[in-house]
């Protein structure tokens, strides 16, 4: 059977915008989920901008977790100078470095690389 109905156009567009609305408001609800459980979390913008501006990965992430090079130096096992070096772009340090680096920051191996 084929059933059909006609309405307006402009409900037929309230009706699309509010289905759209819909669809926003579910995956906001599926992010904030998401960020409440411990899977995602929110990054602030001056942390964005300083990583989108070309600042050292490292020092970014490190400062927003808030730790010192010593802290993280402690904590990783690395030693402060080699944190210092990355930090500065004068090493990019080996694979194993960068990932006790970035088991402490919670962050993946990429986050850290210029």
């Amino acid at each position: 059977m084929n059933d059909t109905v006609t309405i307006p156009k402009v409900e037929y567009e309230r009706l699309c915008a509010l289905e759209e609305d819909f669809a926003d408001i579910r995956a906001a609800l599926a992010v904030e989920a998401r960020v409440g459980s411990g899977e995602e979390e929110l990054i602030p913008a001056d942390v964005v901008d300083r990583l989108i501006d070309g600042e050292s990965p490292l020092r970014v992430w490190r400062e927003f977790r808030n730790l010192t090079q010593a802290d993280l130096s402690r904590a990783s096992g690395v030693n402060r100078v080699q944190i210092v070096e990355i930090e500065a772009g004068r090493s990019s340090g080996s694979v194993r470095t960068l990932c006790r680096l970035t088991d402490v920051l919670s962050v993946a191996v990429d986050d850290i690389i210029p």
